[in-house]
């Protein structure tokens, strides 16, 4: 039975998604979550009633979540991707690492797109502090590594990819991070994470601070 992605391509949890569905070379018919297409909205709202996307749908099972929908694919529908790596001490460094610029991030853009009177500068200001010491805290932990939990590319790579490229937009790293940006380069040469790209680039108008004219 076809898997079912219910997303939007400018989404980075979706891209986190997407570029491990890609990674694998998994096959899935893509809901469209768009103003164009109300019944894919409708039809998510059926399956997950808090509306957050992505939603994978699997046979009679939906799954939410990226993280969640990524371990899926690894347990159903394996393939040459390898999310966890089999030692589990690597595979902690992998869970370690999901997500640890992506909440920052999202705090700033979603602050942009608030009335001015509900704006929150004090936790702009900690999420633009807090992505500060994530940059430095990847510069010291990747030296000798080509994806963030060693030589594989996992989980924590298809989390880190939208996050840093999101991220360097409205936070840039410092040249002088040279493992970081290098880092974040490799991320988006990777040919899952950078169809992912390719296929938001119409939406780039979209994000709330303006969408620099670069990646």
């Amino acid at each position: 039975m076809a898997l079912t992605l219910f997303a939007h391509p400018f989404s980075s949890y979706c891209q986190k998604a997407l570029t491990a569905l890609y990674e694998n070379g998994t096959p899935f018919d893509y809901r469209l979550l768009s103003p164009d297409n109300p019944e894919a909205f409708a039809e998510l709202a059926a399956r997950w009633p808090i509306g957050k996307f992505p939603v994978l749908v699997d046979g009679d099972r939906t799954l939410v979540e990226a993280t969640i929908i990524i371990e899926h694919l690894a347990l159903d529908h394996p393939g040459p991707f390898r999310p966890l790596p089999e030692d589990p001490r690597t595979a902690l460094a992998v869970r370690m690492l999901d997500n640890y610029v992506m909440t920052p991030m999202q705090k700033i853009v979603g602050d942009v797109i608030r009335r001015p009177e509900v704006r929150d500068p004090h936790g702009v200001a900690e999420a633009h502090a807090l992505l500060d010491k994530a940059y430095r805290w990847l510069e010291g932990v990747l030296p000798g590594r080509r994806w963030a939990a060693g030589d594989a590319f996992t989980l924590a790579d298809c989390a880190a990819a939208p996050s840093l490229f999101y991220a360097d937009w409205v936070h840039p790293i410092a040249e002088q991070l040279v493992e970081t940006r290098a880092y974040r380069a490799r991320l988006l040469a990777r040919p899952s994470f950078a169809r992912a790209i390719d296929e938001a680039r119409p939406y780039r108008p979209l994000f709330p601070p303006g969408a620099p004219d670069r990646d």
